[in-house]
């Protein structure tokens, strides 16, 4: 099926990791036609990822950005409208959680970090990007949730279960003005940041949802962005803020 994408301008947050989901997502969209604007508080990371939707034949820059700075967002939408012309898409894929461990074991600075990060970030990428969508009337917005109420990710998963609830007002705030937003749940999943010798990583809690899984594996970076593609696409025209839901356990 055609998605209708050919040149439209997405951005993808998170996208400079070379093992999560945000680079596979970057290059679907590229496959669909997109042209994408990568941003990662990782320059290195996203100069490479632009390099491989460059190979596929779209246009790409690479934009260092933290999702907690306010100032950091504003250039980087100007830097993208500069370079590519105008933004039809917004992906608000980045996010990590500070550390798992239990609540009263953490923080106030990692608990802070989670919320900064993982709901406050999105909701600064949306702000710096609205403006221009509105001003268009037209935008596709696809934030992302998950991971809640699991052992050790307390925060984490209040933050991402925050994201739910703005996802729906937010969508419904900006119908409007031709933006459509939804959200998407991947849950624990089969990247790199799991793998079996990846550093530090406890294998115990993916091989456990593998387990549990109705399909008897997690999710892998294909699923969730073809997903995306969808809920960034014209086809998905008739659906304001609901969240999918990859868990299948």
């Amino acid at each position: 099926m055609d998605l209708g994408m050919k040149d439209k301008v997405a951005i993808v947050t998170g996208a400079g990791s070379q093992v999560g989901y945000g680079k596979r997502i970057a290059l679907v969209l590229a496959g669909e036609g997109c042209h994408i604007v990568v941003v990662d508080r990782d320059l290195e990371g996203a100069e490479k990822t632009a390099a491989a939707v460059r190979e596929v034949g779209r246009k790409a820059i690479a934009v260092k950005a933290d999702v907690r700075n306010q100032a950091e967002l504003n250039q980087m939408v100007e830097t993208a409208i500069k370079e590519m012309g105008h933004i039809d898409i917004l992906i608000n894929n980045a996010g990590v959680a500070a550390a798992f461990k239990c609540f009263v074991d953490k923080t106030v600075e990692e608990c802070n970090f989670d919320f900064e990060v993982n709901m406050i970030g999105q909701m600064n990428v949306a702000r710096a990007v609205l403006p221009h969508m509105i001003s268009r009337k037209y935008g596709r917005i696809v934030n992302t949730t998950g991971g809640i109420g699991h052992e050790g990710s307390s925060t984490y998963g209040a933050a991402k279960s925050g994201i739910i609830a703005w996802t729906k007002s937010l969508a419904l705030e900006v119908a409007q003005h031709g933006i459509i937003v939804n959200a998407i749940r991947p849950g624990l999943g089969k990247t790199g940041l799991g793998s079996s010798n990846a550093e530090g990583i406890d294998r115990a809690p993916y091989e456990m949802f593998e387990h549990l899984s109705r399909l008897k594996r997690l999710c892998t970076p294909e699923d969730v962005a073809y997903t995306v593609a969808f809920l960034a696409s014209d086809r998905c025209s008739f659906m304001l803020g609901e969240e999918i839901d990859l868990k299948t356990y």
